[in-house]
């Protein structure tokens, strides 16, 4: 598999999980443990959140939503 396509991969698995937590919105944004991302998935969060078009949304104290 490609990078690309790893990557791709990676962020439907990301943003699965946060939607399967309820991590919609801003108030309901959950922490890495209460989405359950195994270390691999850790590793690639830092990657997606953040960005300005980026649909991983990292909030102040360290929680995540789409």
């Amino acid at each position: 598999m490609a990078v690309t396509g790893f990557q791709v991969v990676m962020r439907y698995r990301i943003i699965h999980r946060l939607k399967k937590a309820g991590a919609t919105s801003k108030d309901k944004a959950v922490t890495i443990e209460e989405a359950g991302f195994n270390l691999q998935e850790q590793r690639w969060l830092g990657y997606f959140a953040g960005g300005v078009l980026s649909e991983i949304i990292r909030t102040e104290d360290k929680r995540y939503y789409v």
